[in-house]
């Protein structure tokens, strides 16, 4: 057991409801940091057994809420909203605080909590498994964390506790709000991480594909090999991405990355910033959810028919260094679930 550094939710009463990746990560460092922990879960779905067996006690949403001090919300960010109005607003006691890890549907008036609690954020800039992982070697995530309602006067010191919890503190606390963290978080995933780099991805591959190169070559060329420099990325910045790759690379990125991503670019981006600042992205993706996702299935269709799919998925049956447990890495991505 590991203790915090900070007493404040010492003889708290913290209620977790989700228990997907991160939700899971949360209650066992939480637990482990010696904080009194239980689960809000669907009676009996496939998390709660989970929980179970982990050892927790594990009441339904609303029983869980009812005695809480602090409550996370750790469920995907578009039943949230549904959650809020059916298990906690009736049932939250005043003066307590209310924990997200996203700031979506508070920033984005899904959720207007009431007035009479702490709103806080805390997340960990990392997938629960690694949180879990990195808490359990005796080191730490760095952990983002905000206020966005102080009723008690403890709302800092509560959020500051969570994440060191967490282990957060171990690593790095960097304060934010609702607003920046909301914003750049979507802003990242549609303009670079996954937006940006798909369509990248597809447009090499086509341009290779179309010019009468092997698809399989180009697979490997603009796909495979992608998880090479992400990972010198990861571990030191594009400075250790240059220390690695060949003189020709590198001056093939110099001469021809500006070609590719240009200040036309920048614009798109600017203006996809634009569409998350001012609510129209959001406003989109509720209606689309509310609709039952006609347009997400279509889109998501596309990206699965794509040929560098096919191919893709020919090659890695030939690669056994690759045949992990598929569901784990989409759930490890997952902030909250």
């Amino acid at each position: 057991m590991h203790a915090t550094n900070n007493n404040t939710l010492g003889k708290a009463h913290i209620a977790i409801l989700g228990y997907g990746s991160q939700g899971r990560a949360h209650a066992l460092n939480l637990r482990d940091s010696g904080l009194h922990v239980v689960l809000g879960l669907r009676r009996n779905g496939p998390s709660w057994q989970r929980a179970v067996a982990d050892g927790f006690s594990v009441l339904t949403p609303i029983e869980a809420v009812r005695d809480a001090d602090l409550v996370a919300v750790l469920t995907p960010d578009m039943v949230q909203a549904t959650l809020y109005k059916e298990a906690i607003e009736p049932n939250m006691k005043s003066g307590a605080a209310l924990l997200f890890a996203h700031g979506f549907n508070v920033h984005f008036k899904q959720i207007t909590p009431r007035q009479d609690i702490d709103v806080i954020l805390v997340a960990p800039k990392g997938p629960g498994a690694l949180v879990r992982i990195e808490y359990e070697r005796g080191r730490g995530v760095p952990c983002i964390w905000a206020v966005h309602q102080d009723v008690s006067g403890q709302a800092k010191a509560r959020a500051q506790a969570y994440a060191h919890g967490l282990g957060g503190g171990r690593a790095m606390l960097i304060r934010t709000d609702f607003k920046e963290e909301t914003e750049t978080d979507l802003f990242g995933e549609q303009a670079v991480l996954c937006g940006g780099v798909s369509s990248l991805v597809q447009a090499g591959f086509e341009t290779l594909t179309e010019a009468g190169y092997q698809p399989e070559i180009a697979y490997y060329e603009v796909l495979h090999e992608l998880k090479l420099i992400v990972d010198l990325f990861y571990e030191g910045g594009i400075t250790r991405m240059l220390e690695f790759v060949s003189e020709t690379a590198q001056y093939g990125d110099y001469v021809s990355g500006p070609r590719i991503i240009d200040e036309s670019v920048k614009k798109r981006m600017k203006s996809v910033l634009n569409d998350i600042q001012d609510g129209t992205f959001a406003r989109n993706w509720i209606g689309e959810y509310q609709a039952g996702l006609p347009n997400y299935q279509r889109y998501k269709q596309a990206d699965l028919d794509h040929p560098v799919e096919q191919v893709g998925k020919r090659l890695r049956a030939r690669m056994p260094w690759l045949q992990v447990d598929s569901a784990e890495p989409a759930e490890a991505l997952k902030k909250a679930g």
